[in-house]
């Protein structure tokens, strides 16, 4: 069977339950702020909270790369390959988090990760030789590829249509969060205090876990369906009239579920999963290969390299990351996910050209004085434009577009090849620096321009529609 004509039909039906989508049983418009239930914002806090240790890891080489190179003794080599193992430790934990997470539950596999976040900063902490570093990096690195997959997933599937985008954009928010606050004390602190420090936010989610419920869709997809209700009253609310919402969830997971084969990672390569799977393994390609995860690692050698002040510029970065975030928060649900994509990779564009014309001018002895500020100018505008969208919206995006009866195997595709990618720009960052600084960020700039062409064409907008909503209309015509 499939999901045709009046099937398919069922899923884009407008829900009119007040915890949906705002609307009353009269039809009247609440205001969404005052009726949003203490049991979602606590929850969505206590997810993200695991972002902002994923942030913390992201931003904890830069910092911290003068004083373990000065007091262990470590060639440039050698740090890089500390400050790129991370991703070596993701692509683990990405390979893992989808199963991880639907076997066990998106909120014991963010328990699961932290444990792993904690053991990795124990050990940098602690840490007298290199390989010491180097198993504590690979070890958080596989906590936050297990985050990087089920915070986005579970926060997705836990929050009504009209504010799932806001939410989702929350777990970006807090990633810059947990990166520029690491930049920020990371100046004024030993880098063995900077570890430990990381471990505080994964104790926090460790120790409100157990008070918040599991994912409603997890919950029917394991066949759970009275816990899955009751999940879905506590996050929309006491008096909230959940039922159709609750009928789609269990309607939609019965006949996906009819579907043995769906755990196969062959089976997304089936015509009926293409496009999805295209989009989303596309976004992550192109997310990483802008070289995000190169400029986040080796932000301060960027700046010295520049010749500009490495301390003032990570500040600002920070700064800049983080306002552009909140902006993008406050957008998602407003402007929706495409516009704020293409806006977002046309500024990075930008900016990586900019910062490239100002190696450009370095190199030639040119306007010496002005190349510093141009370098400024190009990797704030990067960043902060890069955060507004490209930066989160693409984990957002996968989180939408799987069905349940997949979502773990594609997630886990999706999640590995984006730290794949990551390793490959975070390893090759310094070569390429030495090959051709503005050569580099030319190269970055083009990848963002091909971004704006590959979300024009294919990338659908999924803003106010229900997760059940998106699927159907991307594999509406999946079922056999």
């Amino acid at each position: 069977m499939g999901f045709k004509g009046s099937e398919a039909s069922q899923f884009s039906t407008p829900l009119l339950s007040t915890g949906e989508d705002g609307i009353d049983s009269h039809g009247n418009e609440k205001n969404e702020a005052s009726s949003m239930p203490f049991t979602l914002v606590f929850t969505a806090i206590s997810a993200t909270i695991g972002s902002y240790v994923f942030g913390y890891a992201l931003g904890y080489s830069s910092p911290a790369q003068y004083g373990i190179v000065h007091d262990l003794h470590l060639s440039v080599a050698e740090y890089s390959t500390f400050g790129s193992i991370l991703t070596i430790g993701a692509i683990v934990g990405a390979t893992l988090s989808g199963r991880i997470a639907d076997y066990m539950g998106r909120r014991l596999a963010m328990g699961l990760s932290e444990v792993f976040c904690i053991l990795g900063s124990v050990m940098i902490a602690f840490s007298k030789v290199v390989w010491w570093l180097y198993i504590g990096r690979m070890l958080i690195g596989c906590g936050v590829g297990i985050i990087s997959y089920v915070v986005p997933v579970y926060i997705a599937e836990i929050t009504p249509k009209n504010l799932r985008g806001a939410f989702t954009e929350g777990h970006l928010l807090m990633t810059c969060c947990g990166l520029s606050l690491t930049y920020l004390i990371g100046a004024f602190l030993n880098w063995r205090i900077l570890a430990v420090i990381g471990t505080v936010p994964c104790i926090v989610q460790l120790l409100t876990l157990p008070f918040i419920p599991d994912s409603p869709r997890w919950l029917a997809k394991v066949g759970r369906m009275k816990e899955s209700e009751s999940a879905l009253q506590r996050l929309r609310g006491k008096h909230a009239d959940i039922y159709q919402e609750a009928t789609e969830i269990r309607e939609y997971t019965e006949a996906l579920q009819q579907h043995a084969e769906a755990g196969s990672i062959i089976v997304l390569f089936e015509s009926q999963y293409l496009k999805t799977l295209t989009i989303g393994v596309g976004l992550m390609i192109l997310q990483q290969f802008a070289g995000i995860s190169g400029i986040l690692f080796y932000t301060n050698s960027i700046f010295i390299s520049a010749g500009f002040s490495d301390s003032i510029g990570t500040i600002a970065v920070g700064v800049f990351k983080v306002s552009f975030s909140t902006l993008g928060v406050l957008l998602m649900d407003k402007c929706g996910r495409r516009p704020l994509l293409m806006v977002s990779a046309t500024g990075a564009c930008v900016g990586s050209f900019l910062t490239a014309i100002s190696f450009s001018l370095k190199d030639l002895q040119e306007w010496k004085a002005i190349s510093p500020i141009i370098a400024l100018v190009g990797v704030l505008l990067y960043m902060g434009l890069f955060s507004l969208g490209l930066s989160g919206i693409p984990s957002i995006i996968m989180s939408e577009i799987f069905p349940i009866n997949v979502k773990g195997t594609a997630g886990s595709l999706v999640i590995l090849v984006n730290w794949t990618c990551s390793l490959i720009v975070a390893y090759t960052f310094n070569f390429l620096m030495s090959w051709s600084a503005p050569g580099t960020f030319f190269l970055f700039s083009g990848i963002c321009g091909i971004t704006v062409v590959f979300v024009t064409k294919l990338v659908p907008e999924t803003k106010g529609r229900t997760l059940e909503e998106i699927q159907a209309s991307l594999n509406g015509t999946y079922v056999k």
